[in-house]
């Protein structure tokens, strides 16, 4: 398995692409019944390989990451040769994961204890697992509202 596991929810959410998925394969609903009961480690393959195939879809479309902690925000195009980082520090205790924090920086983007960085970041050979690893530490997909904003605000 390249990523992980969808969740149950995700599951649930997809329950009609993955009947898709088994049609594909010319698994049957009794099949599949049959399977989870008598050969559960090909039925968890499948699983896995439906996994896969929508995180490989997802990360396909993405074109912008987001991770904000309290007292950073990193926002992420993501390029066809490589990944442009816009990242904002703060350098006092607001909080900008809270609405009071955020409405500080949007009325503060000049103050001393904002600090704006951009950097360039090549991808490794495998650019959809170098996007995953990034959501798994936290960073989720946008549609880049945020990074087009700031982008705007320094270059």
């Amino acid at each position: 398995m390249k990523y992980s596991r969808l969740t149950k929810e995700q599951f649930e959410e997809l329950h009609q692409e993955f009947i898709n998925f088994l049609a594909t394969q010319s698994v049957t609903a009794d099949e599949w019944e049959n399977l989870k009961i008598n050969k559960p480690e090909l039925a968890e393959t499948e699983l896995d390989v439906f996994s896969d195939l929508i995180w490989e879809g997802a990360l396909n479309k993405a074109e912008y990451l987001e991770h904000i902690s309290p007292q950073h925000m990193y926002l992420f195009h993501l390029a066809d040769n490589k990944m442009h980082a816009i990242v904002i520090n703060l350098k006092n205790d607001v909080d900008i994961t809270t609405k009071a924090g955020y409405n500080w920086l949007r009325e503060n983007l000049l103050d001393e204890n904002v600090e704006f960085l951009q950097a360039d970041k090549e991808y490794t050979e495998d650019k959809n697992l170098d996007k995953f690893k990034m959501i798994e530490q936290g960073a989720v997909i946008t549609k880049g509202d945020l990074y087009r904003y700031f982008d705007k605000l320094i270059n």
